[in-house]
């Protein structure tokens, strides 16, 4: 039988932050519903950016409702802080946003090309509905013995 989180009754294995901090995992632990302890790393990163005192508090003064959540946004934050110490995620939200507004532009370049290149056929003289690239010109040309490249 379970009792918080992956701890056995009767082998109290401690939570990844019980580990960390080499304390004791209580039965009552507020790390151990997060922080399991095949998870280490989570607990780690969080420990090292925002420290365990303070991630603490910050779980007791939440309902217990909101604390996964919370959790999971100390963990995102504190990974993106270990990966870039300056910025953590508004690095990453920069970068991705730089991306979006080169992709939008790319495609918008795309869009106007199709556009012009539909404008330019739709214009285009239609002698006997025939298309714009014959390839049967190229072969006439090419078993005549003309160059295909020639002006």
């Amino acid at each position: 039988m379970k009792e918080g989180g992956n701890r056995k009754q009767g082998t109290a294995s401690p939570c990844a932050a019980c580990k960390l901090l080499r304390r004791r995992c209580a039965q009552d632990c507020v790390f151990a519903p997060y922080f399991p302890a095949d998870e280490p790393h989570k607990f780690a990163n969080v420990h090292k950016v925002f420290g365990a005192s303070n991630v603490n508090k910050m779980l007791q003064e939440l309902p217990i409702d909101k604390r996964g959540d919370a959790v999971s946004s100390m963990v995102y934050e504190a990974n993106a802080r270990v990966r870039d110490p300056v910025y953590g995620c508004v690095g990453a939200i920069s970068s991705l946003q730089h991306q979006i507004d080169v992709l939008q532009t790319q495609l918008a370049q795309a869009q106007a090309e199709v556009v012009h290149l539909k404008v330019r056929h739709s214009a285009a003289p239609q002698a006997n509905n025939k298309p714009m690239f014959d390839h049967m010109d190229m072969v006439d040309q090419v078993s005549l013995g003309e160059s295909m490249w020639s002006c």
